[in-house]
């Protein structure tokens, strides 16, 4: 095999296909590359039998051929090339070599015969607007779980219903959930995707223009596939029940406070400074301001207040936990935020507050996003 290959090209490619590589793979031949040379141009694939990757690019094939490198050093070593046009090709006693300019690098070759074949998908599908998905992804795939002792709650929950596509995520403490348009079959179908795989989804085609979404397989083989242009990505779904978290988003939402997105966040993150690890910070709402209260080790203390719009209610204290909240309020996209309360029927039980956007003051947002935070026990 040998081909010639544009190096800012052929870097991106490898790039993109080893993202979604474990650091570390229990068997060395999933940390490999499959590059397959033919007469259309090059196509690069990397599988560890969870998630993977493939792009097609063009290329000048001399003699057809397929090749398994080791991945991220391929990835290295073309991210590090000169400016000039790379020639790979296979020489007689079986290694690879890799020639750019002056520079030249001498590859081991993997047994391609050893490798696992990238999954096909065929089924259902349909196209969701790149930007809305890759901000929906960054709004939701960080409330997910990261413990791995509850699979189910380490993946975003995406369910398509009419022409919209959900994704909800929770990790128990917290849930966050948001829409986009569905623009396909209008089928009832969901999918449980690890929210690792979404995440790097999200990064990689937030710019596409739009993705296609396809369901496919069945039993413990269901994958779902993302394609963006001449780049696919697909993922092994999670198996399991995922929590009802919908039922616990209020349907009336009339006692609530309205605070600049920005100024909250800065003065959470400087009251929680004197605070223990995963010590709530205490809120107190009132009508013209929310107060920020936290005591820590060595006696020190903190206070600082934000001015805030309180509607419909009496004043209301809690406490919540600061980094979740700062991470709901990262995810705002808007300068205002609305903290709802809500109620329960149980008179013994805290009740979540609901974060929102909002436009203005006096507008609540335009987009789906929703942030239930669980408060936590205040001691005194």
């Amino acid at each position: 095999m040998r081909f010639q290959v544009n190096r800012d090209v052929f870097s991106e490619a490898v790039s993109f296909v080893v993202k979604l590589l474990p650091q570390r793979n229990p068997q060395p031949i999933l940390a490999g590359v499959l590059i397959e040379a033919d007469g259309s141009g090059l196509t690069l694939s990397a599988f560890d039998y969870e998630a993977s990757a493939r792009t097609t690019i063009e290329a000048t094939v001399e003699t057809p051929g397929t090749i398994l490198v080791h991945g991220r050093l391929l990835s290295d070593i073309a991210s590090r090339l000169p400016n000039a046009p790379i020639e790979i090709a296979v020489e007689d006693d079986g290694s690879i070599t890799v020639r750019c300019g002056s520079a030249r690098f001498t590859l081991a070759a993997m047994p391609v015969e050893e490798y696992p074949s990238i999954p096909e998908v065929s089924g259902s599908s349909g196209v969701v607007p790149a930007d809305e998905f890759g901000t929906a992804i960054a709004q939701v795939g960080f409330a997910a779980s990261r413990d791995d002792v509850t699979p189910v709650l380490t993946g975003v929950q995406l369910e398509v219903s009419g022409h919209t596509l959900s994704l909800v995520a929770t990790d128990r403490y917290r849930v966050s959930l948001r829409d986009v348009p569905w623009d396909g079959e209008a089928v009832e179908a969901s999918a449980l995707v690890p929210a690792r795989t979404l995440l790097e989804v999200g990064k990689t085609f937030g710019h596409a223009g739009t993705i296609q979404i396809a369901f496919s397989g069945a039993g413990d083989r269901e994958i779902i596939a993302f394609t963006a242009g001449n780049k696919t990505v697909t993922s092994l779904l999670i198996k399991g029940n995922f929590p009802p978290v919908r039922r616990l988003f209020p349907e009336q939402t009339e006692h609530y406070a309205v605070v600049s997105t920005a100024d909250l966040v800065e003065a959470v993150r400087r009251v929680s400074l004197v605070l223990d690890r995963a010590a709530p910070l205490r809120f107190t709402f009132t009508p013209d301001n929310v107060t920020m209260d936290a005591s820590g080790s060595e006696q020190a203390r903190a206070s600082e207040s934000v001015d805030a719009i309180l509607s419909g209610g009496d004043d209301v204290t809690l406490g919540l936990n600061p980094q979740y909240l700062i991470e709901a309020l990262g995810a705002v996209k808007s300068e205002f935020v609305r903290v709802t309360f809500t109620s329960s029927d149980n008179a013994n039980k805290l009740s979540p507050v609901l974060i929102t956007s909002q436009t203005s003051v006096d507008q609540a947002g335009l987009d789906s996003f929703k942030y239930l935070l669980q408060p936590n026990l205040l001691l005194r």
